[in-house]
């Protein structure tokens, strides 16, 4: 995408006179930019390159504007705001398009042989967490008797279908009980182990080298890692192709976009798609259980309901209430695409608003199933 320096400035100048115009707020404004850099100070003049450098600047009250671009990055907030008056809102620029994904794009694939491709990669490339090397798992998870890795590969932004052997890569063949028959047979197929990963595509007549290819490598866009952060506004932005986990009820539930176990978030006005598994979750923490009923497996008391039910009750013993969790508003966004849920959440979502989502397209490449599938999905 390019992007001209003067219109940037330009735009960016036009903002903050917006910002300072209208805001009742007294807290400041950092700003990002694509043409920034993270040696600056978030200023007019100087905005941050990184979305996650104005992250570790930002205190209640504050506002981050980021400007047009794609970011590819774990947004971590670091803190929340003090109540709804006195929020931490993390906004796009007027009318700039910015997007947030959990991808990386890749221009080194290596020709074999018809549409068949292959890219292989150090285990270096992925940092902490290698989604190619991480099954989809959880309660009430369906596999259907084969597996599913988080990642996914997009060709133009589409999504690709995973499988189970490379067999199935070279000679697919179309699921005709799906909506999209004419894009299953767009395959890919991985290997790794501690040094590498490996993965095939069948591009047919693309060069990926020549298109938008894109791997996920993160399994969140926009999650503070830690409870407390509370009253943040996320607001305009595009958020895609993050490596999620499924969210069961009784498991932690981290989606592309989630607020984690915390209180008064605002989340509007987003464009929210290809998630591996869920949009946005307002869900459970990992520590009053996590798959406890698949831990539970071998127990011929084992019954999944009854898990549930000793989740919600070590819930309400750590402290679960209306003061601390919940009471969230999700509004007016638009969620597609995602292969579990576009909104999910066990006792977090508790208090809250959800209204004018626009949300369609979910479970629609049926390569997996469960019982926590839906456009919303929630428990209390």
């Amino acid at each position: 995408m390019a992007i001209s320096i003067r219109t940037v400035k330009r735009n960016i100048f036009i903002s903050v006179l917006v910002v300072c115009l209208c805001s009742s707020l007294s807290g400041r404004e950092f700003l990002v930019s694509k043409i920034g850099n993270d040696r600056h100070d978030g200023s007019l003049a100087k905005p941050f390159l990184t979305i996650s450098r104005a992250v570790q600047s930002a205190m209640p009250g504050d506002t981050i504007t980021v400007h047009e671009g794609i970011y590819r990055e774990w947004v971590n907030p670091l803190r929340g705001g003090e109540n709804e008056q006195k929020r931490i809102v993390y906004r796009t620029a007027p009318g700039e398009k910015v997007e947030i994904k959990g991808s990386e794009q890749i221009k080194s694939w290596k020709h074999v042989k018809n549409g068949v491709w292959k890219v292989t990669l150090p285990e270096r490339f992925f940092g902490d967490y290698n989604p190619y090397r991480d099954l989809i798992f959880g309660d009430w998870f369906n596999d259907y008797g084969r597996i599913h890795h988080t990642g996914e590969v997009f060709l133009n932004g589409k999504s690709l279908y995973e499988k189970e052997s490379l067999e199935k890569v070279f000679n697919p063949v179309p699921d005709t009980t799906i909506i999209d028959p004419e894009g299953s047979v767009y395959t890919w197929y991985c290997e790794s182990d501690d040094k590498r990963t490996t993965i095939w595509a069948n591009f047919h007549d693309f060069d990926p080298n020549r298109e938008l290819t894109e791997i996920s490598v993160r399994r969140k866009c926009f999650y503070p890692e830690n409870p407390g952060i509370n009253y943040i506004t996320v607001s305009g932005f595009h958020f895609s192709q993050a490596a999620t986990q499924w969210p069961a009820p009784t498991a932690e539930q981290v989606g592309m976009v989630s607020t984690h176990w915390n209180k008064g978030w605002i989340i509007e006005n987003n464009v929210i798609h290809d998630s591996k598994c869920a949009g946005i979750t307002l869900g459970k923490e990992r520590g009053t259980g996590h798959n406890v009923w698949s831990a539970d497996l071998g127990s011929v008391y084992n019954d999944g309901n009854v898990h549930y039910i000793e989740v919600l009750f070590r819930v309400l013993r750590n402290g679960w209430n209306k003061d601390r969790i919940g009471s969230h508003i999700v509004r007016n966004n638009t969620i597609y695409n995602c292969e579990q849920a576009g909104i999910c959440g066990t006792m977090g979502a508790a208090f809250s608003v959800i209204e004018n989502n626009h949300i369609y397209n979910i479970w629609t490449k049926r390569q997996f199933g469960g019982d926590e599938i839906g456009g919303i999905k929630l428990h209390a």
